[in-house]
């Protein structure tokens, strides 16, 4: 298991969905105060909660590092509290880790992408806790079609762009 938080969590899943030898993804709420949140309360940003996406994989297939990577590329871990026009603490940037490995490789590959932008990253890495499974209707939301029925290919290896909207 892999979490990671990296702005409105439907484009954070549709990316690793498409990510060879990863077998699931659920979307949900970490590291707030609140048992059993729901999207109302993350979104008043008094629960502390973080938007992220639980992504069970097979490491013989795709490594934690690959993971990782792929977690650089959907987002800008340079912006504090929010990606693009979404905006609130539950958008932040964040690695949570589930075991020591997976803390050490993302600790190395937080200061190498440092060093790559040469600008602060802000992304949080902490351990893992309670992860809360949103609602069912955000799970798969950009592969289901979202409010406007555009589904979008969580097929393995798809490299189309990915559109968020609500």
């Amino acid at each position: 298991m892999a979490t990671f938080a990296a702005g409105c969590f439907w484009s954070v899943e549709l990316a690793f969905q498409r990510i060879p030898g990863v077998i699931k993804t659920t979307v949900g709420y970490t590291q707030g105060s609140k048992e059993s949140p729901t999207y109302h309360d993350v979104c008043t940003g008094r629960t502390g909660h973080a938007e992220a996406v639980l992504v069970e994989y097979d490491p013989k297939e795709v490594s934690y590092t690959a993971l990782l990577d792929a977690f650089w590329k959907k987002h800008d871990p340079t912006q504090a509290d929010g990606q693009g026009n979404d905006l609130g603490s539950q958008y932040r940037s964040g690695i949570y880790f589930h075991t020591p490995e997976q803390e050490k490789l993302a600790k190395q590959s937080l200061e190498q992408e440092q060093q790559r932008l040469g600008k602060k990253i802000v992304t949080e890495l902490l351990p893992a806790t309670t992860f809360y499974p949103a609602e069912d209707y955000h799970q798969q939301y950009l592969e289901k079609g979202g409010r406007g029925g555009r589904k979008q290919s969580a097929a393995k290896g798809c490299t189309d762009p990915i559109r968020c909207y609500g």
